[in-house]
């Protein structure tokens, strides 16, 4: 049984990889920062999913910015493979909180790196890059060879732990990948996050609950694809004979206007009708377009993106009028019983 540590398990990503993980049989173990509340929403349901086959998942109190305890986790755990999901993740957030973003986000790898040079582990190491280091791009698409350009602390903190991997893997022969994964999304999502601040908008508005959506620049051009597909591709990189860096994309772009039309689409509303401008949300410097190039991907890992936008936001939107229609009309079962006057989107949620 591979053996494998999860840093940010409790993500959108980190949980559908130990989805993925454990569906193929590994032991799987994950970093879990202290939290006065409960923080693992998004993988409680592994513990009843695979209850019959005695689960083999494991949570261990944690952060990135405790080296000695990373050093004394790999001691004790030596995971087969190691995927770096944690970070301060939030572009908009790192103008807020940029040293804060650069310890985590940035420094926050090399601790990692450094605890498996330490320990002399060989363990296969994921870094979970991003496509927000290309920022201001001087060439569409982007591949694994377009020059890094970062408009955000966030994406500076990247661009240093995705040289940090590579210097690791070239000055201590550590299996070390990048992940350059650009804009994943799915139900999971933070709420914080404009795709699932529009879908999760879109469902209280149906309901009544909301009347305006604020956000902020609709032209910003972005390569959407589906998370839970993502993390296949995090998985694969660490399958193959030699280490290399992958740009994970689906290759198309849009804007934030087209999701925000499909979003409302899905529930026949119009969009122009509750969003409104605000200029807080507007980045100090903007990322306008991003589109990710998966060829080399494709070509040797034999991944690519299966699920469109419309696709995507059609998942997002369903599940968050189902959130909501729960905590206003309770089970899915009652839901049912409900007329399609005082409940329209039963049906299609159901």
């Amino acid at each position: 049984m591979k053996k494998a540590l999860i840093t940010g398990i409790t993500g959108q990503d980190g949980s559908y990889l130990a989805e993925l993980l454990l569906e193929k049989g590994y032991e799987v173990h994950g970093l879990v920062r202290r939290a006065s509340t409960f923080n693992t929403g998004r993988i409680d349901h592994l513990y009843q999913d695979y209850h019959l086959n005695e689960v083999q998942l494991f949570l261990h109190y944690g952060d990135i910015s405790d080296s000695t305890n990373l050093v004394k986790l790999l001691y004790r755990l030596k995971p087969d493979e190691i995927y770096h999901l944690a970070s301060q993740s939030h572009v908009r957030v790192s103008f807020d909180m940029p040293e804060y973003t650069g310890d985590i986000t940035g420094v926050g790898t090399i601790r990692i790196l450094e605890a498996i040079r330490e320990t002399g582990i060989e363990s296969k190491f994921y870094q979970a890059s991003s496509s927000e280091m290309f920022g201001k791009i001087d060439e569409a698409p982007q591949t694994e060879k377009t020059r890094f350009y970062p408009c955000s602390p966030y994406g500076c903190s990247k661009v240093y732990s995705y040289w940090t991997t590579v210097n690791y893997r070239e000055s201590y022969n550590i299996f070390a990948c990048n992940g350059i994964l650009f804009n994943h999304e799915s139900p999971r999502r933070g709420e914080t996050f404009v795709s699932r601040k529009i879908t999760r908008a879109v469902a209280h508005i149906k309901h009544g609950l909301q009347n305006k959506l604020y956000l902020g620049n609709l032209d910003a051009k972005r390569d959407w694809g589906y998370a839970k597909e993502y993390v296949e591709a995090m998985w694969l990189m660490l399958q193959q004979d030699e280490p290399d860096d992958y740009v994970i994309a689906t290759g198309k772009s849009h804007t934030v206007r087209d999701f925000l039309e499909l979003a409302f689409d899905r529930v026949e509303l119009d969009w122009k009708k509750f969003v409104e401008i605000d200029p807080k949300y507007f980045r100090p410097v903007e990322v306008e377009f991003l589109l990710g190039d998966p060829t080399k991907a494709k070509r040797e890992l034999g991944w690519q993106a299966n699920t469109d936008l419309k696709k995507l936001v059609m998942l997002m939107v369903d599940a968050d009028m189902e959130i909501v229609g729960e905590k206003i009309y309770g089970s899915k079962k009652r839901r049912q019983e409900i007329s399609a006057d005082q409940f329209v989107y039963a049906e299609s949620i159901s």
